[in-house]
């Protein structure tokens, strides 16, 4: 029995093989997951084909702009909302609501950048507060008795402050106002962001607003507290210029290591100064310039709550879509009437097309930048869908009377805007490869991101110049994308002989919302007279109809709205559209921009929501539809020899 018990030299062999084995099994698992060395394999084949992978697969949606209690517009407007609360919210808990209703998301957002105005940060806590700092300033205290001293007193106090921010007057210049609240607030971004889950990441709004018009910029950092902390927020106060915002930036980077940018809102409300071929005091951009410009100011915000900023009837009278949401009557504060010739200076279309003639004479494209939505509520909630609404301001949460209440006031009353107006508007997308503060930062600086009108579609676009027919609906998509092509956000070069762009786009619903109507790409492009022009072409549509030989499809998808119930069927349209397309029209010659849009079926507009709840007549002032959209960021072409 020992004897046939007792291993041979061949059993022990084997034995002592197990053993090592699993003890090597057991070491490997006990020890911490890490990260494992590709190198460290040496099968020649992967059995896995996604291990080798290093580029983006997944998209998150975010908000880029909010406000909470600690902007002066906000928290001395009612807002009661503080910054945790703004979090809170984004990340999908319910809360309670300035008018303490409650609110919650459809779904959580992925990130979310907490941008309250420098000016005067955290002055409305301040005043509840007490705080000693603000009592001890003469200006501090006056205005701490006028918000303490009834409506009226408090109206006159408010009135008072506008006037000295909007003459760059500081009325706490004796106070460190900024210097209380940052540390705190940055670190409140810190204990909230989430790596992997939820990432928050820190900015702040900078309010130039020179005679009324908007320049407003949103400041965006990929850092954490050890590295925003040791600057302040950049004022209005300490300069409009938005080249003084630049080397606000750059001295930050040179500081600290970190990294930042500014993205440009509402130039709809710039009355005709946001995009011109200018600096600020008027003279032609130079290329240093121009590639500063480039350089801080890689995004454009495209669409938020004060209106769409893609396009303008006027400005593409050929696009019957370019009616959407607009506020284009006066400048920020309702000051001065608009006038034709300021449109051209004030949407991103026309912007872009700017760029490429400003590229063309010196050298370096302004305006390469990537687009953005999001959603600029002073609320602190992070509502950008039609059935959940909450307003601009407190005074525009819900209720049977916000339809008419003013939200730009204006001596001229043909000039003033109420809330029935507003746009519930929007969200970033970012492709990127984690839920990470520096796989957003870079997905913007890319500009591999893009903006919807408040709902979460996704759009996924490639240029190159040998896809083919077919290529948009290979199973491995992005695969092939980033294989033979670039993804948004890029720039085409070295085109084949006779070769002409290409491009390969996919869109899919959002699965909590409305089918998909269309995929459109809009090009433009400087002609050899040197005029710029612009065109839409349709590449995928739903429901069977036709694109006619002009590129368009002119039969509208339909709609299954019901305005008595605020209803809406997917009946029509199609979950998913994906679409080939080649420029029939390239000429290697010529600067060209091309990005794509993607329409919505038509669903209620929040106002129709709002008249079904609380029984209202629906304003005359707007549609009662919407069919909202994505915007990709562009890809360029510049022609061989160019810069």
């Amino acid at each position: 029995m020992a004897t046939c018990c007792r291993p041979g030299p061949t059993h022990g062999r084997g034995l002592l093989a197990a053993l090592v084995f699993f003890s090597a099994s057991a070491v490997a698992r006990a020890e911490p997951p890490g990260e494992v060395a590709l190198e460290d394999f040496v099968q020649p084949v992967s059995t896995s084909p996604y291990a080798f992978r290093d580029f983006p697969d997944r998209v998150l949606f975010g908000d880029m702009h909010i406000h909470s209690n600690l902007s002066p517009d906000a928290g001395l407007l009612g807002t009661s909302l503080s910054p945790e609360d703004v979090y809170r919210a984004a990340r999908g808990e319910t809360v309670r609501s300035n008018t303490g209703q409650p609110f919650r998301l459809v779904r959580p957002l992925d990130f979310l950048v907490l941008t309250d105005h420098a000016e005067a940060m955290g002055l409305a806590t301040m005043i509840r507060d007490s705080s000693p700092v603000l009592l001890a300033s003469t200006r501090g205290r006056e205005v701490w008795q006028g918000f303490n001293g009834g409506p009226e007193a408090a109206l006159q106090a408010f009135g008072s402050l506008l006037a000295d921010l909007s003459a760059g007057t500081d009325p706490f210049a004796d106070i460190d106002m900024a210097g209380s609240i940052w540390p705190e607030f940055v670190e409140l971004a810190d204990r909230y962001n989430q790596p992997g889950v939820f990432t928050a990441m820190t900015g702040f709004e900078w309010t130039s607003q020179p005679d009324g018009n908007n320049l407003h910029r949103i400041v965006v950092f990929a850092d954490g507290a050890d590295k925003t902390s040791r600057v302040r927020p950049f004022s209005a106060l300490d300069s409009q210029d938005p080249a003084e915002l630049w080397n606000y930036m750059e001295n930050y980077e040179a500081l600290t290591g970190g990294r930042v940018f500014a993205h440009v809102h509402n130039g709809n409300l710039s009355n005709g100064i946001a995009f011109t071929a200018g600096t600020f005091d008027g003279t032609p951009m130079d290329a240093d310039y121009a590639a500063r410009r480039s350089r801080w100011e890689p995004i454009m915000e495209i669409t938020q709550i004060k209106g769409d900023g893609e396009t303008h009837p006027i400005l593409s009278p050929d696009d019957e879509f370019a009616s959407f949401e607009r506020w284009d009557v006066t400048n920020l504060d309702g000051s001065a009437p608009k006038t034709p010739e300021m449109l051209r200076y004030e949407y991103a279309r026309t912007a872009l097309l700017t760029g490429l003639e400003v590229e063309a004479r010196v050298g370096v494209n302004p305006y390469d930048f990537g687009f953005n939505g999001t959603t600029d509520s002073h609320t602190g909630l992070a509502s950008s869908g039609e059935e959940n609404y909450f307003g601009k301001f407190p005074g525009t949460e819900p209720g049977p009377d916000r339809f008419f209440k003013t939200v730009v006031p204006a001596a001229d009353p043909s000039l003033r805007i109420i809330s029935a107006q507003e746009s519930a508007a929007g969200l970033t997308g970012a492709w990127v490869r984690e839920n990470t503060r520096d796989e957003i930062f870079d997905a913007m600086l890319r500009k591999e991101i893009f903006a919807t009108t408040g709902t979460r579609l996704r759009v996924r676009l490639f240029a190159g110049w040998d896809f083919k027919p077919g290529d948009e609906l290979m199973s491995d998509f992005s695969g092939l994308g980033y294989t033979r092509g670039i993804p948004m956000g890029g720039r085409l070069d070295s085109p084949p002989q006779d070769a002409a762009p290409t491009f390969i786009v996919r869109a899919e619903r959002d699965p909590d919302w409305a089918n998909l109507d269309r995929i459109q790409i809009i090009k433009g492009w400087i002609d050899a007279d040197g005029s710029s022009r612009e065109r839409i072409y349709d590449i995928a549509v739903a429901g069977g109809r036709e694109i006619g030989p002009d590129g368009r499809a002119r039969e509208p998808v339909g709609s299954t709205v019901d305005l008595a119930t605020a209803t809406f069927t997917n009946t029509i349209g199609a979950p998913f559209l994906a679409g080939y397309w080649r420029d029939p029209d390239f000429d290697l010659s010529e600067r060209a921009f091309y990005y794509v849009r993607v329409l919505e079926i038509p669903t209620p507009r929040w106002t129709t929501y709002d008249a079904v709840r609380f029984g209202l007549d629906l304003p005359e002032e707007v549609p009662s539809t919407v069919q909202d959209r994505a915007y990709s960021s562009p890809v360029w072409f510049t022609p061989a020899g160019g810069p």
